[in-house]
């Protein structure tokens, strides 16, 4: 995994579970004490999150910090059932292109 996958996995997680906690990125931001523009960085996968305000951000979200680097942790069900569905429909459609190679 490149450091940029995890950023991205790390930024999503966070915004979501900030959403799901129906926090803004300003009311996050003060109870971690950075700027907002700093949380927002994070988020965007522009900038890391030291160890200290990592162990923070997930008390305040009510998370396991590794939580956070997980990339499905926080994906609803549902979230779930479209990845699953896309992924197999994509699996389909290479089958049929190998399948179709094969055949010339």
């Amino acid at each position: 995994m490149e450091e940029r996958e995890l950023r991205g996995i790390l930024g999503s997680n966070i915004k979501r579970c900030r959403l799901k906690s129906n926090l803004s990125q300003l009311a996050l931001a003060e109870k971690l004490d950075i700027s907002t523009n700093f949380l927002s960085d994070i988020e965007r996968c522009k900038a890391w999150i030291s160890p200290n305000t990592l162990v923070k951000l997930a008390s305040v979200l009510d998370v396991e910090p590794y939580e956070l680097f997980k990339a499905d942790s926080f994906l609803s069900e549902m979230e779930q059932d479209i990845l699953r569905h896309y992924a197999d429909e994509n699996l389909k459609a290479v089958l049929s292109v190998v399948n179709r190679l094969r055949e010339h």
